[in-house]
């Protein structure tokens, strides 16, 4: 087996997440990664260390304000080299949240008031008890300040497209044929609307945290201290903010592990707002496919290699392609991670771990959507080019004012002259002056064209 290189290179990545698309994710790199959740456990057993100094413990005095400022020093100012240094350690126990402890023990050397209260580090714990608080810190923070962020500014660009283009007219197709016209600012409006209830609920789901002992009901906590309520100090160090506490929700159902149940939650909200963006990406590049779109020219840039006139949709094509692969990877999560084998099975762990490369990989298609977006310039001479070509919509508008003034067979007649044909101005103003309908009606009627007939489209693209 060929050794690991000391230092990796993009080229020899084998996830282009780490390779081809490196820059765009690092953001998120330092809170997923195995740097970021070893970050995290040392967050969580220091959190849990100066709460149990502050529990009244006869053995445990309060810890002075110094040992607290060098203890949150740790945590603040963990490295890369800190976590390498952990991973050294790991070498010898072959358990991962030991050698944490190990790590945050050697600390200690040198500062007589920490070594001895050392074995209070990861009192009464068990490793879920670290690893799954560290999981919901972790996805904290990759939600409120890297993935909501992003998705907020692709609803900003959308919503102040919806707005600019309220009143362009546009062909609407259902079923890939010409249909009822809308505008161009309506129809973004909806995905408007649908990422902005999207976005609620994945930033609306509680992250959930359990420090309870090895299988759930506290059991070491109490053979120590039978009389401390081990359970309200528990939800105390869970909810208290940080970065005394951890500042997130109380889980106080659990086996070994946290149920997941949240994090299924999670990821099928992020999986459904990834749909609603695959349903964009496909639609936007039917857009530009029609030359309703045009895409603003970068110098240097290639749109392919033998054909020199090509400007190719490709943000919304990777955009498409990445939001594939993070749903497949966020559905397995949410369906695999709440199912675990009587009170612990190690199934998850290694799951667990591509957690970031779910995120990961959604958070490069918001980034290709926002670019596409940017590059998006409206062609209203192809747009109304395609109105104009398309009369056959204004056969609804006729046989609907047929209907409210009684004519038999209004819809009949309509389908007669329009349906499977190439439809004239001329042909529908025959028709609406043959009609027994009031003259104010006819006149109402042979106003209208396809680029008029948008109904309250405009009012409710500024709306939104």
């Amino acid at each position: 087996m060929s050794p690991i290189p000391a230092t990796h290179s993009p080229v020899s990545a084998l996830s282009p997440l780490d390779g081809r698309y490196a820059a765009r994710l690092a953001p998120l790199r330092p809170l997923m990664s195995e740097q970021g959740f070893m970050h995290r456990r040392v967050q969580v057993e220091i959190a849990w260390f100066i709460a149990l100094s502050d529990a009244g413990l006869a053995e445990f005095k309060p810890l002075s304000a110094g040992a607290r400022t060098y203890l949150l020093g740790l945590v603040k100012h963990f490295s890369e080299a800190d976590a390498l240094a952990i991973k050294e350690i790991e070498k010898t126990t072959n358990h991962d949240v030991k050698a944490v402890e190990y790590w945050i023990k050697s600390k200690f050397d040198a500062r007589p008031e920490l070594e001895a209260a050392a074995e209070f580090v990861h009192f009464a714990c068990t490793s879920e008890d670290i690893n799954n608080t560290s999981h919901a810190l972790q996805l904290k923070a990759a939600r409120d300040t890297v993935m909501l962020p992003a998705l907020d500014g692709i609803v900003v660009k959308l919503r102040e497209m919806a707005h600019a283009y309220a009143d362009v007219p546009l062909l609407s197709r259902t079923h890939g044929q010409t249909a009822s016209p809308t505008t161009v600012g309506k129809e973004i409006a909806n995905v408007v609307v649908r990422l902005a209830a999207a976005r609620e609920k994945i930033a609306g789901v509680k992250l959930l945290a359990k420090m309870n002992g090895a299988v759930g009901n506290y059991n070491a906590h109490l053979s120590a201290w039978p009389d401390v309520d081990w359970e309200a100090f528990a939800r105390k160090v869970v909810e208290t903010p940080e970065p005394l506490g951890l500042g997130v929700t109380f889980q106080p159902y659990s086996i070994q592990i946290e149920p997941h149940d949240y994090m299924a939650e999670l990821f099928d909200a992020l999986a459904r707002t990834n749909t609603i963006l695959i349903d964009w990406s496909r639609d936007v590049w039917g857009y530009v496919s029609l030359g309703y779109f045009k895409q603003r020219l970068k110098a240097g840039e290639i749109g392919s290699s033998t054909m020199p006139h090509k400007v190719n949709p490709i943000d919304f094509e990777n955009a498409e392609g990445n939001l594939g692969l993070a749903n497949a990877l966020l559905r397995h999560l949410s369906e695999k991670l709440p199912v675990s084998r009587w009170q612990r099975d190690l199934t998850d762990s290694t799951v667990l771990r591509n957690m970031g490369v779910a995120l990961g990989y959604t958070l490069l298609a918001y980034h290709s959507l926002a670019t596409g977006l940017n590059k998006l310039e409206l062609n209203t001479e192809a747009i109304e080019a395609d109105l104009d070509a398309a009369w056959e919509v204004l056969a609804e508008p006729i046989q609907t004012v047929m209907r409210r003034y009684g004519v038999q067979g209004a819809y009949e007649k309509l389908k007669e002259v329009t349906r499977g044909k190439t439809v004239r101005a001329e042909d529908l103003h025959g028709l609406i002056r043959s009609l027994a309908i009031p003259d104010a009606e006819k006149d109402r009627l042979l106003a209208m064209t396809p680029g008029s007939y948008t109904g309250k489209a405009a009012e409710l693209a500024r709306r939104s």
